[in-house]
């Protein structure tokens, strides 16, 4: 089995997660390219939009399909909740996403011209309410941002709800273990959500190298030995790195699309 395809099979690190997927992170994470990242990953895994001949082609989606069904899971959306940052938003990728069969939810106004204004719109709330859909929430960076998660704390139970801490220990904020913890600590005071377990997306956008992500490696390790909070995954960009050369590490390993940074700001 490929290293990648390890998300994808019962014990991996998707079938780990729970309906509602609650995404933390600091500015600079790399949380909303998790996020959309997720979404397309697991979205195309709803009983909504794969075949019978889908599933029987491809050996890597027979658990996870098998998953799914058992928990009634059909349909997947992505709500946006983060209105502080007006930069790489999940939104932003809304035909993409609904393109792959993934609803979005966040600002009242869809247009681009007031996409940028804070203000959500009343629909968010039909997928939390949806008992068969899987639900991955952006949300806004640091303490300050996940605040707003306070208006919707009565769907986050803890049978239905998996909050992740996306840590990237290239920013300056979640440098060492110590920066991170402190991170998640205010996570945690402010939302009174208990963070399920921690994400490791040390990177450098394009430029990105293995021993980026061997540090983050470590450095989120000693987190979890603080916490007690597991080290669910480790991320790469996909295409500019190759998974096998990350094979030592002990955690599944996610792959990231690049949905979010445009070419030019590289150039």
């Amino acid at each position: 089995m490929a290293v990648r395809d390890k998300i994808m099979t019962e014990d991996g690190f998707f079938c780990k997660l729970r309906r509602i997927i609650i995404i933390t992170g600091h500015y600079g994470s790399g949380k909303t390219e998790f996020a959309v990242s997720l979404a397309m990953s697991t979205g195309a895994l709803s009983t909504d939009t794969l075949s019978i001949d889908d599933i029987s082609t491809d050996a890597n989606l027979t658990d996870s399909v098998s998953f799914i069904k058992a928990n009634n899971l059909t349909s997947c959306a992505l709500i946006d909740l983060d209105i502080v940052n007006p930069y790489f938003r999940s939104r932003e990728r809304r035909d993409m996403l609904e393109n792959a069969g993934i609803s979005v939810y966040g600002s009242v106004y869809e247009k681009e011209v007031t996409i940028e204004l804070p203000a959500l719109g009343a629909s968010i709330r039909a997928p939390l309410e949806a008992g068969s859909c899987r639900v991955i929430v952006d949300t806004g960076g640091n303490d300050a941002g996940a605040m707003i998660l306070n208006q919707f704390t009565k769907y986050f139970t803890d049978d239905e709800t998996t909050v992740l801490a996306v840590i990237n220990t290239n920013r300056p904020d979640t440098s060492d273990a110590g920066t991170a913890l402190e991170h998640i600590t205010a996570i945690e005071k402010t939302t009174g959500l208990t963070v399920s377990g921690i994400v490791n997306n040390t990177h450098m956008l394009r430029e990105t190298t293995v021993n980026d992500i061997t540090k983050g490696h470590a450095i989120c390790t000693q987190v979890c030995k603080l916490t007690g909070k597991p080290l669910l995954c480790n991320c790469y960009p996909e295409g500019l790195i190759d998974p096998d050369e990350l094979i030592g590490l002990s955690e599944y390993l996610m792959p990231l699309g690049l949905y979010m940074r445009p070419s030019w700001l590289d150039k």
